[in-house]
């Protein structure tokens, strides 16, 4: 099975109005650029996207926002977005907000084949209400259901084309647990080798949960907020 793909906008064939789409990363740091702006050229609207956050204006989800691509986003975090306040404030948007680790979880749930696990986080929040409550040794579970994503689209460092994947640093945030709970996972790679040439030990997604993988170009890595620490000169 060639699993290789040219580019963006052939690795996203298939993705239609009204899918539901996990995308990796952390902020800014490993989101799949490059079929963000595929998805964003495709004009595919109605989209349900799973990601920790929203991106920000201008950049990432946050152009699929501008285009008003997106009816839902389930998120841990939302903030510097101002084009995401705006739709969520005026009912454009539809959004749920859940806890950074329920997020994880119920991604790696979903990977794992578990249709739903049970957690503390929530209980007794807004986050709880209309969803069920357990009690297991004295302490309130909610239970949460894994989630059903058509696509899981993630950037990766290096790949082969068998599909297995390294991030590197902080860019191993979502992007593994979201590679093996999509039905149709989609990698994006910095560099792409023959197979064989990665370590094994290094793997960190194996191949058998990558469906199509295709080598990016033009990332921008950029930084929500730069911080530059003002140096004090001592002459």
């Amino acid at each position: 099975m060639n699993k290789v793909y040219k580019n963006a906008s052939t690795a996203i064939t298939g993705i239609n109005d009204g899918a539901v789409i996990m995308l990796g990363g952390f902020g800014l740091c490993g989101i799949p650029e490059n079929c963000i702006a595929a998805l964003v050229s495709s004009g595919v609207k109605e989209l349900t996207c799973i990601s920790n956050n929203a991106g920000v204006d201008n950049f990432g989800i946050g152009l699929m926002l501008k285009q008003k691509q997106v009816k839902k986003m389930i998120s841990s975090y939302v903030g510097e977005n101002a084009e995401f306040e705006r739709q969520l404030l005026s009912g454009e948007l539809e959004v749920e907000l859940i806890p950074q680790g329920t997020l994880a979880t119920r991604c790696m749930a979903a990977g794992y084949g578990m249709p739903a696990i049970f957690t503390p986080a929530g209980v007794g929040t807004e986050v709880a209400e209309g969803k069920e409550i357990r009690v297991f040794n004295g302490k309130e579970y909610l239970l949460e259901y894994a989630f059903d994503a058509d696509y899981a689209i993630v950037k990766a460092w290096k790949g082969d084309t068998d599909g297995n994947l390294i991030y590197k640093d902080t860019a191993r945030n979502f992007n593994p647990l979201m590679a093996m709970a999509g039905k149709v996972t989609i990698a994006e790679v910095e560099e792409l080798v023959p197979a064989g040439e990665l370590d094994p030990n290094q793997i960190h997604t194996p191949g058998i949960y990558v469906h199509r993988i295709f080598k990016g170009e033009h990332y921008e890595k950029r930084i929500e907020q730069r911080t530059v620490k003002k140096v004090l000169s001592t002459l």
